[in-house]
């Protein structure tokens, strides 16, 4: 069968290419085009637009781009009447792909949607889309099937895949000595940064977390760099700062890292997996930051944080995330055992209640069972 999958961002193309990978397995035939990343290509997708074009984040960063956006809508549209797949898979990035849903409706295409858009943080009026233009929807999350449920509309709940990826990592071989050694750095414990994969997230994080980094002599701080951003854009923070950036190895920062300071997002999560203690830190434009005040409706921002519906992990969440902050709250997970503990114990609470390895091939057997019965 014939795939048209869509992915906005760097996490959408991991799971896009997990996803591929399972298809693959109850499909033969599969055949895929895709909007996503490297990872999606590497499975075989035959890449149309790289998610390096078309990450824009904020409601500014969208009204100033909206030219753009429309043009990108307009080549996707065309591209896949072109095709012709079989199904249209659409994987989050709810401001484009529910245009794109409605598109596919209107011309009969079957349309699935994996890793459904957080209507349960903000814009929940776009369940009227998904009801109207999403033949199927795959949720990630355990208490989004109660949610949607709600809204008399059912979804299929198969488990994380951010399990799978973190597990194949965690079992791979390769010692803390060869990360060393590969990276050229000490002999000290790591703090891992994780500034966010878009340019604007990093502009306003990465800066305040490293003004720390003179505090922490006895350890090294290693900016894993998001996949998405070239090398040299991270030339301007780092200088001055005794940091080391790595490139395309998140997972095995997160592996060999002590603990972390991480923005929010799937990132969160992945850390959580990795089982390392965390600070999540994250500063938006301020008036993105006041739009989203009045509309998003939740206790907290982190994923972590809101499967769980408790504070796991710590949130420094605009002014709050500050230099003096940010190391107080490092500090209580470096040198304060008894919080260090309580947070390594909420995460194997965290994996119990996301379910077992094995999520991106069940949900592939669920769309290969929906396209062929």
């Amino acid at each position: 069968m014939k795939y048209y999958i869509i992915a906005g961002e760097a996490s959408g193309d991991l799971h896009g290419s997990n996803l591929m990978n399972g298809l693959k397995m109850v499909d033969p035939n599969a055949e895929f085009r895709v909007w996503g990343g490297d990872l999606m290509q590497e499975q075989g997708g035959e890449l149309v637009k790289h998610y390096k074009e078309t990450a824009i984040m904020g409601f500014v960063e969208v009204l100033l781009n909206l030219g753009k956006i429309k043009r990108f809508l307009k080549e996707c549209k065309a591209d896949i009447q072109k095709y012709q797949p079989d199904v249209v898979i659409l994987i989050d990035y709810p401001g484009f792909n529910l245009r794109i849903a409605e598109f596919t409706k209107s011309i009969g295409l079957k349309t699935y949607y994996y890793i459904s858009p957080k209507i349960w943080a903000w814009k929940e009026s776009r369940i009227k889309k998904i009801k109207a233009f999403v033949d199927k929807m795959f949720v990630i999350f355990p208490f989004e099937v109660d949610y949607f449920k709600k809204h008399n509309y059912p979804v299929d709940y198969a488990g994380n895949p951010l399990l799978d990826a973190v597990q194949e990592k965690i079992d791979e071989k390769g010692s803390f000595e060869d990360f060393v050694a590969k990276n050229q750095l000490e002999n000290k414990p790591v703090i891992g940064i994780l500034a966010g994969s878009r340019k604007q997230e990093i502009d306003r994080n990465l800066g305040i977390m490293l003004d720390i980094i003179p505090h922490y002599k006895d350890y090294q701080f290693v900016i894993a760099a998001a996949p998405s951003i070239e090398p040299t854009y991270y030339d301007k923070f780092v200088k001055g700062h005794d940091v080391k950036v790595v490139f395309k190895q998140t997972y095995e920062t997160l592996k060999h890292s002590t603990a972390a300071l991480v923005t929010s997002g799937t990132a969160t999560l992945e850390t959580a997996l990795f089982n390392i203690p965390q600070v999540v830190c994250y500063r938006a434009g301020n008036l993105s930051y006041y739009i989203a005040k009045q509309f998003v409706k939740l206790n907290y921002i982190s994923l972590v944080n809101l499967i769980m519906d408790s504070e796991v992990v710590k949130e420094l969440i605009q002014f709050d995330m500050n230099p003096n902050l940010v190391k107080e709250e490092l500090d209580k997970i470096l040198f304060d055992e008894q919080n260090r503990n309580r947070m390594l114990n909420d995460y194997k609470n965290l994996c119990e209640v996301l379910g077992g390895t094995g999520a991106s091939e069940r949900v592939a057997q669920l769309i290969y069972n929906y396209l062929t019965n």
